[in-house]
């Protein structure tokens, strides 16, 4: 699958043909009634295996370490720590939600995943402790089977800490809690005792989806140690070899304020303690900030442990319908056993070539792809939306952008919609924990190499978010604790902002793996009555071509009607300012623009047109319509929709003239949005930087065109876009270069560079007057990526939102492991690209030709018993 990319057409015309017919006969040749339950049946398998396999995970990825299964109102859990060596630092040291703030040294997934599990290191500087969680899922029964999780802790060493070392007596408390935001119910198993509980605690539930199951919390290995003797009067009502437990009751909408539930704990305890002993007789910070025990029904139960130096402890999850139940000992196997599957696995699917297929990049390798899947996360709530439709949104007048913020401000112009679920990759734990439509389809360009069947799932829960109208919010902020990391002002969404539509990058790239796929041979239909394993489901779609084939059927209306949502609200003007062009349709303006941002692009602050006019056109956006075209044709032809498939190639046809016709500027030579003068002409306005980049990169460009060598000129100018480190978002030439809030002016992004990478090695790989320079600009800038994000990561322990152009430094948002995990992919791309020989390609239009011949005669004759055995043969 590796070589099979949607952001790149890397086969041949004529090898693209003759997958094209093979599919077509794949659909022609109907199965019968026989054939089609026995479809029934295992698509349904598919389905069945699939959620099974997906339902539990650290789904709540804002978190350090988050449990849910993806239902929703249903059982949560979570960790939460701090040292407890004094009093002053305690609420600068409490862990729970991701914070960039905590300074850690680096943290997130050595290895993952998503269907097995990994390990997680934390290494937290402020609390002098490396905490690991090793998480693992176990297969069986009916409710998604068993999991565990091993917390271990261990001091930090001399050489990790950048302040002090750790102390050997340094105390650690640690509370893993359990809850339930629905129906059913927890409860303790263990008898109550308010001096804390012996031995291992044990909870039992019930929950909906979920059936019965129990959570077991031990008490580790016997190297585990107790703080020392504080206050021995505290220390005989309360002792600490002990395990606390408290439970408590609140609304469900706020079962997420653990941490605040759990201060608040402690806010009473410090009290009575302080009532009980005065300030001279007080008992160390170890034995005040521990929770007093309380019993009785809740639905949020808490478990508190206190160590001393080093700590391990288990948390297994048994469901009643599994054949046996989770224990330390299967986990300690599964621990050993997914760890070698992993590794196993990542190399084959992901093989790095040179000068990245080297021992010191490994590490990283992991590191990167397993903190991508790590960020998966399922998401349930309301969400803020403005239906109001005020006529100030049509963006029709002089100064649109001061009416709308207006309109904006209307009372009861907002509401809450919903509920909605959506599972989804993000972009950063702690600054972005939430889905993003323009980067999912980013984020799953490394996953579908991994698992295509998960991506699947992914594509399937964003259009599952579709209104009647076709539109899909850019932004999901979905509940009241995905709401507490979002100003206010930014929580609002509008159904007629629009974003680029980077998901048919992945519905493209199905395609291209399904036809790979069948076309060698590899497609073969799964044994129904054996059921799909774990191993086949990651590619149970490309290996089993009734269930692509019926995926893209049941998604094909909803894109069509995001399809036809987008061209109308982003449409554009050509008539009313008497612009000349192939189409007078195809042209398009973001809505949304203010003078300062663009942010329904993803390009947030590069320069557009001052001040913005309604007679604005965008070229980014005319090439994402471009793109979006391309894939959802090939979808239309795939699933047989001849009809709507020539519809699409005529507008395919006519946005690539316009892109010509409206947004190529002579003078500049280059690709430029256009505006409105005031003399009411058309003029291109030209900040060139990614948006002159975007024809060339979605594949809108001939390989033949003089505008494709002028394209590759300004890539490769240092004194425009070029540098040591990758392409940069402005051109060093522009005036508004790193000015203002310098977001896209400048600095180097990940997501563009891997569009551009990708494309330089389409045009390598063709025969045409700027191959070489498409190629030597490939090997350049693929080395400098990887290269500047590696170091960076070395340095600092994590991948990063953007880099700086001058000094290549990583800023902005730490531990961002959305797109700029593309560098996996990127590693994982040939060092050089060399174009096909021509032999190949004369072999390969000899058979075109005569499977075309043969499938011709078949066709007239209607003999489906021939074309069936041309299937086989292919």
């Amino acid at each position: 699958m590796a070589d099979h990319d949607p952001t790149v057409n890397t086969c041949s015309p004529l090898r693209r043909i003759l997958h094209t017919l093979l599919v077509t006969l794949l659909v022609a040749t109907t199965a019968t009634a026989a054939e089609q339950s026995s479809e029934s049946i295992l698509l349904g398998e598919i389905a069945r295996a699939s959620n099974q396999s997906l339902l539990w995970g650290p789904y709540r990825p804002n978190l350090y370490f988050g449990i849910k299964p993806r239902v929703p109102d249903s059982f949560f859990a979570g960790l939460m720590w701090s040292h407890v060596n004094d009093f002053k630092s305690f609420q600068n040291t409490f862990r729970h939600q991701c914070e960039q703030g905590d300074n850690m040294a680096g943290y997130g997934w050595e290895e993952y995943d998503v269907r097995t599990g990994g390990r997680q290191v934390v290494h937290d500087t402020g609390n002098h402790i490396d905490l690991t969680t090793e998480f693992v899922k176990v297969e069986g029964g009916q409710n998604g089977g068993n999991w565990g999780v091993r917390i271990k802790g261990e001091l930090r060493d001399d050489d990790k800490v950048r302040t002090a070392p750790a102390k050997k007596d340094t105390k650690t408390t640690l509370i893993f809690y359990v809850g339930n935001q629905g129906k059913g119910s927890i409860q303790l198993a263990n008898e109550p005792d308010v001096k804390g509980l012996v031995g291992d605690v044990q909870l039992d539930g019930k929950l909906p989806v979920l059936g019965d199951f129990n959570v077991k919390v031990t008490t580790g290995p016997a190297t585990n140690l107790p703080p020392q003797l504080g206050n021995a009067d505290a220390w005989a009502e309360r002792p600490l070899e002990r395990t606390m437990y408290s439970s408590t009751q609140v609304p469900g909408l706020h079962t997420w304020k653990t941490k605040e539930i759990f201060v608040a704990k402690l806010q009473q305890n410090f009290k009575e303690l302080q009532a009980k002993y005065g300030k001279e007789n007080h008992p160390p910070p170890w034995q005040t900030f521990v929770m007093k025990p309380e019993f009785g029904p809740g639905n949020v139960h808490m478990i508190q442990k206190v160590f001393e130096g080093p700590f391990e402890f288990d948390v297994l999850y048994s469901s009643a319908s599994a054949p046996e139940p989770m224990t330390s000992e299967i986990l300690t196997q599964k621990i050993k056993e997914n760890h070698e599957t992993f590794l196993e696995r990542f190399d084959k699917v992901f093989k790095r070539q040179a000068p990245f297929d080297t021992e010191n990049y490994t590490e990283f390798a992991y590191n990167l792809f397993s903190n991508l899947l790590g960020g998966i996360g399922y998401f349930h709530g309301t969400s803020i939306v403005d239906r109001s439709y005020a006529d100030e949104y049509l963006e029709e007048d002089e100064g649109f952008w001061e009416a709308a913020q207006e309109a904006q401000k209307r009372p009861a112009s907002t509401k809450e919609e919903g509920p909605s679920e959506l599972f989804t990759s993000i972009p950063s734990r702690p600054f972005f924990p939430r889905g993003f439509y323009w980067d999912e389809g980013f984020h799953l360009l490394p996953i579908s190499e991994w698992d295509m069947d998960l991506t699947l799932n992914i594509v399937k829960s964003w259009f599952s978010l579709m209104d009647e109208d076709g539109w899909i919010a850019r932004e999901q902020i979905l509940g009241d604790e995905a709401r507490s990391k979002v100003p206010p002002e930014f929580q609002t969404q509008y159904p007629h902002y629009a974003n680029p539509p980077t998901l048919f990058f992945i519905l493209t790239k199905f395609i291209d793996a399904f036809e790979a796929t069948q076309a060698s041979g590899a497609g073969t239909k799964a044994d129904v009555l054996e059921g799909i394993s774990t191993e086949e489901l990651p590619s149970a779609h490309l290996h089993n071509p009734e269930a692509a084939i019926q995926f893209l059927r049941e998604i094909y209306p909803k894109l069509r009607r995001h399809y036809q949502w987008f061209r109308t609200t982003q449409s554009g003007d050509i008539r009313e300012w008497d612009r000349e062009a192939f189409s007078t349709k195809e042209a398009y303006r973001w809505r949304g623009r203010t003078p300062e941002h663009c942010l329904t692009s993803g390009l947030d602050d590069y320069p557009r047109a001052i001040p913005p006019h309604t007679g604005e056109l965008h070229v980014d956006l005319i090439s994402w319509v471009g793109m979006m075209t391309n894939c959802i044709k090939r979808i239309a032809y795939t699933i047989n929709e001849v009809e709507d498939a020539k519809e699409y190639e005529k507008i395919e046809y006519a946005v690539k003239r316009n892109i010509d016709d409206l947004h190529w500027s002579s003078k500049e030579e280059a690709y430029c949005d256009a505006t409105i003068d005031d003399y009411e002409e058309s003029i291109h306005v030209c900040h060139k930087g990614y948006i002159s980049l975007f024809p060339v990169l979605l594949g809108l460009v001939d390989k033949d065109s003089e505008k494709l060598g002028k394209v590759l000129d300004l890539m490769e100018d240092p004194e425009q876009l070029w540098t040591e480190f990758g392409l940069r978002s402005l051109s060093k030439a522009d005036p508004l270069f790193g000015t203002g809030e310098n977001y896209w002016k400048g600095p180097i992004w990940i997501n563009v560079n891997f569009l551009a990478v990708k494309r330089l090695a389409e045009y390598a790989a063709q025969t045409g007057p700027y191959q070489a320079q498409a190629a030597r600009i490939y090997t350049k800038l693929r080395k400098a990526l990887v290269e500047n994000v590696y170091k960076n990561w070395k340095e600092t322990g994590y991948a990063w939102e953007q880099y700086d152009s001058v000094s290549g430094r990583g800023q902005r948002t730490a531990h961002f492991l959305g797109w700029t995990s593309l560098v996996i992919n990127l590693m994982s791309m040939p060092e050089m690209v060399a174009p096909p020989k021509a032999p190949v390609v004369e072999k390969v239009k000899a058979v075109v030709e005569e499977v075309v011949q043969k499938i011709e005669e078949a066709a007239n004759a209607d003999r489906l018993e021939e074309l069936a055995e041309i299937r086989d043969e292919l």
